[in-house]
């Protein structure tokens, strides 16, 4: 099994979401989170802080420009990696610097706690879960 974990705009996740749960993946969590990559600066702003105008000033503060993002964590069976990497990089690719990154790491195991299954069993990985709990809401 894996983790993969994906850093994405705020504004794609509604659609992220939508493209998982289309995919087949139900199981998510996310969290707020800021951060930067290495985009180059946007050099309007620094021409505008260097004539002094207080609005460029501001946004480009002290030190390195942090900005709002999600990070998703998405736990699935080996098989599934391909599926969840491929519908997250459909929605969130426009091919402007911070589209965002997908990391994947394995995982040894994972314990369902109600149930104590282990390993894969202890996945969402066919849906019933959440179609379930859609129903008793």
């Amino acid at each position: 099994m894996k983790e993969v974990t994906a850093i994405i705009r705020i504004n794609k996740m509604n659609e992220t979401k939508r493209a998982l749960s289309d995919a087949g993946i139900y199981s998510l969590t996310a969290r707020k989170v800021t951060g930067r990559g290495r985009g180059k600066m946007n050099t309007l702003l620094l021409k505008g802080a260097e004539h002094g105008y207080e609005e460029a000033i501001n946004q480009l503060g002290a030190g390195p420009k942090m900005f709002p993002k999600r990070m998703l964590t998405i736990v699935v069976p080996d098989s599934k990696v391909p599926v969840v990497v491929k519908a997250i990089i459909d929605v969130n690719k426009t091919g402007s610097p911070g589209d965002g990154k997908i990391f994947i790491t394995p995982l040894l195991d994972a314990a369902r706690i109600r149930t104590m299954e282990l390993g894969d069993k202890a996945l969402d990985e066919n849906g019933e879960t959440a179609k379930t709990q859609t129903n008793e809401v």
